[in-house]
Order: C-alpha cells, then structure tokens, then sequence
C-alpha cells in the first residue's frame, strides 16, 4: 500500500476555445438580429415656410455690381469710398453688431469691390459676413 500523500494536480481550463465559440455566438446573434420598431409613435410634425422664419433685420445685403458700383439692401450707394458704404451699412443694420453682412457680388466685379465692402463692414463693427452664390445648374441657365 502506498500511503504517500499523492500532489494534487491543479485542474487547468483552456479558455481560448471557450473564447472561440462565444464569439462564434456572438457574430451569429448580430447577423440574425433585426432591428424592428416595437413602439412606434405617428407623428405629424408641424410645417413652417423657411422664408417666413428668416429673421430680415438681422441682414445687410450688399450687392456689388460688376462696374464697381454697390447697393445696401436694394438702395443705391453714392460712391464707392468705404466710409459711403460704411454709413449705409450703419443706417442698414437695425439689429446692431448681430448683423449679418451677406456679400452679393457680381462674378465680374473686381476683387477690390468686395475688399472695399469688407472694410466698410469692419468700420461699422458687423463681423459675420457671408456671400451669397448661386447653384451651378442656376448659373449654366442663367448662360443660356
């Protein structure tokens, strides 16, 4: 008989096939799961005309003609010095330094013209300008 005591092995689990077969599992599970609605509520959202919700006063459009000349929301400018357009802009902008300067130049008007409306703009204190441009399929028809 023997009756040393015998070591006692330490079970060992493997985990990688484990490790293989859930993720097995889990690529099945997220292939053949659909996603569907369960609670789905019918809504009617409001509607509301863009141009309507446009905020008017907070825009000055300025509008550079190709020859150089330029109008402060659709009234003409005498001259073309930046304090003449300066004091239209100032007369123009109802909403203060919130104003919005919207640069409507002609694609033929020189680079100065824009220059000069951007300087005027800075004078005043409007330091949000944008320009306006048109799609290209509106500038090909409009060539026609």
């Amino acid at each position: 008989m023997n009756f040393r005591p015998r070591t006692k092995e330490e079970p060992e689990i493997n985990l990688i096939p484990f490790i293989d077969v859930l993720l097995v599992v889990l690529i099945f599970l997220m292939l053949t799961t659909t996603y569907s609605k369960f609670t789905e509520l019918q809504l009617t959202l409001p509607v509301a005309d863009a141009e309507q919700q446009r905020d008017h006063p907070k825009e000055v459009i300025v509008s550079v003609a190709s020859d150089g000349r330029y109008a402060v929301n659709k009234t003409g400018v005498e001259g073309k010095s930046v304090d003449n357009i300066a004091q239209a802009m100032r007369a123009a902008a109802t909403a203060g330094p919130g104003s919005v300067v919207i640069i409507s130049a002609d694609a033929m008007a020189p680079h100065q013209s824009v220059v000069t409306v951007m300087e005027a703009a800075r004078r005043v204190g409007l330091t949000q300008i944008t320009f306006a441009t048109q799609s290209s399929a509106a500038g090909r028809a409009a060539n026609r």
